[in-house]
Parts: structure tokens; C-alpha cells; sequence
């Protein structure tokens, strides 16, 4: 059984639990008792989740998503568009706020609560001109010395001829090289879904942090399935999330990532506020300790971070 058909049947008994408590003629222990059973299957559901249903909870629509972050997190977002060469894809956003009266830049992936949204953003597949916008807001990051967040959650890079044509690729990896060498504090975040060089795009720093439910992973598991197994119907999915090792809790196993954040219980879209305390609390710790840092100390102790992976 899926996590969603489970998550379906907890649902059916929580609707009978209201209609019991709005019954005047059922009795107390009855109700306290269906209480307890809901509570018990809670517990067995989401204490022993697969990789596939984190899969599951990390594409949820009604996750929180990239603005939902902001508006919790920061003040006086101002968001600014455009790469100066191309055009501005809302597949990332970014922009300048402060962050516990301290100003920061924030870039990351946007994705929609509905179709619409989800249209307008591509589901968070981010073009050429929106690696570059990045990189730009980068560059302005260190010049005024503002620390830089990054929020991903991506499937991967756009996929269109389009894109290939404007060469995302080359944009990726300038990326990557202005990360590595930039000289501010960067901390990223994995929110959700992070795949493909898309996601390493915006999460190469000095503090990697997972959200409990989030994936991260070299491509999707449907690719992954189809490239190794010629798997074409999704049958063996499940299967590649699990060999695939891209929980959060396998990537802090391998020094992949430096931390999980923590959800509610069943993912973060059922009680967003324990996932934006837990991250508040991430932000205050970990740049009180990297702005302290010398820049040289900085530099080299990413290099060293980046360089022992694998081993």
C-alpha cells in the first residue's frame, strides 16, 4: 500500500472520529477509543517511511514552497528580475531581505500551489537566463557582503531544445564555480525536490541542510529506473529510491549534507510553522558562526567541505 492510500485511509477514520464526537448518542469510551487507534496508525504510518514516500511528501503541491519561506522567514523582501542578457524566469526567484535585522540575499527555486503557478514557473525548472539571474545576485551578494540562502527545490534544469540552444549547461556550471569561490557566507537549503544539476546549481556552500522529507539525487527516480533497468511502466520507482540513497538521513550517513531540519508529523504541509521555527533556528546559529569567520578561512574550509565527498 502507497503512503497515499494509508494517508487516504487515516483520513476516512479521522471523518468518522468528527462524526462520532458531533453524535450525542455515542458514548465517551467509544470515541476515546477510535482516538487512540487513529493515534496508533498515525505512529506506524510515519515512523517507518520508505524512500519512496518522502518522494511522495517532497512533491506534495501544498507543500510550502520557496515564497512561503520568504514571507515567514524574512523582512522587506525586495525581489529583482532578470539576468541583463536575456529575460527573467520566475523559475528563480530573488532577491534582497533581512533576516533578524541583518541583510541577506535569497535565491531559489519557485514552485506553484496549483496548475497555473506551476505553469508560470515550469515546476521549478529553471532556463539559462535564471541561472544567470542567480549568478548576477550573487556577484551583488559579495560585493556589500551580504550573506546568500538558497532554497531548492527542482526536478532538475528545464529540459527544452530552448535551453539547450542558450547553452544551460555553461550556465550551471558558472553556477557552480561563483558558489565555490564566492566570498560571503552560503548556506542552502534543500525544501523539497532536489534533482539533477539543476539542484546543485544553487546548493553548493558552507551549510548544506535537508528538510526530514526532502530528496536530493544525481537525476529523478523515473529516470534513474529507465536509464539502468529500461523500466518504462514506473514499476521499479521504488525501488530506485531506495538504491538511489537520496533521504536526507542516508546523504547525512555519507557527509553529503551537514543537517536535517525537522517536519511536522506527515510532512511539512500539515503543520508548516515546525519546519520555519526549525529553519529560524538553523539561519541564527550558522551565521553567527560563518560571519565570524576570516574570508581566507572560509574559502578554504568549503574547498576542503566539497573536496571530501565520495571519499
Amino acid at each position: 500500500m502507497t503512503l497515499k492510500e494509508k494517508q487516504d485511509t487515516l483520513q476516512k477514520s479521522i471523518d468518522q472520529l468528527n462524526m462520532m464526537q458531533n453524535d450525542p448518542t455515542m458514548q465517551h469510551q467509544d470515541i476515546e477509543k477510535l482516538k487512540r487507534e487513529i493515534e496508533k496508525e498515525k505512529q506506524d504510518i510515519y515512523s517507518h517511511l520508505s524512500a519512496y514516500d518522502r518522494l511522495y511528501l517532497a512533491r506534495r503541491q501544498d507543500r510550502p514552497h520557496l515564497r512561503d519561506y520568504i514571507n515567514q522567514l524574512f523582512d522587506d523582501f525586495i525581489e529583482m528580475h532578470g539576468d541583463r542578457y536575456f529575460g527573467d524566469d520566475q523559475a528563480i526567484v530573488g532577491g534582497i531581505a533581512y533576516f533578524e535585522n541583518q541583510p541577506v540575499t535569497i535565491i531559489g527555486h519557485q514552485k506553484g500551489h496549483n496548475l497555473d503557478d506551476n505553469m508560470q514557473c515550469r515546476f521549478g525548472m529553471a532556463s539559462p537566463e535564471g541561472y544567470r539571474k542567480a549568478i548576477r545576485l550573487m556577484k551583488q551578494a559579495e560585493k556589500f557582503h551580504r550573506p546568500i540562502i538558497t532554497f531548492v527545490d527542482t526536478p532538475g534544469a528545464y529540459p527544452a531544445k530552448e535551453a539547450e540552444e542558450n547553452n544551460v549547461g555553461e550556465a550551471i556550471g558558472q553556477c557552480l564555480l561563483a558558489l565555490s569561490d564566492i566570498k560571503t557566507p552560503v548556506i542552502a537549503i534543500v525544501i523539497g525536490e532536489g534533482g539533477s544539476g539543476g539542484a546543485l546549481a544553487l546548493s553548493v556552500g558552507d551549510h548544506l541542510a535537508m528538510l526530514e522529507n526532502a530528496v536530493y539525487s544525481v537525476l529523478s527516480p523515473e529516470g534513474f529506473a529507465s536509464i539502468l533497468w529500461k523500466d518504462k511502466s514506473g514499476e521499479r520507482v521504488a525501488e530506485a529510491c531506495e538504491v538511489m540513497k537520496m533521504t536526507a538521513y542516508d546523504l547525512l550517513d555519507f557527509h553529503i549534507i551537514d543537517e536535517i531540519i525537522p517536519e511536522a508529523q506527515g510532512g511539512a504541509n500539515q503543520d508548516p510553522l515546525v519546519s520555519y521555527k526549525a529553519i529560524k533556528a538553523m539561519l541564527e546559529e550558522q551565521l553567527s558562526v560563518l560571519k565570524k569567520m576570516a574570508i581566507k578561512d572560509l574559502l578554504r574550509k568549503r574547498y576542503e567541505k566539497l573536496r571530501v565527498i565520495g571519499k
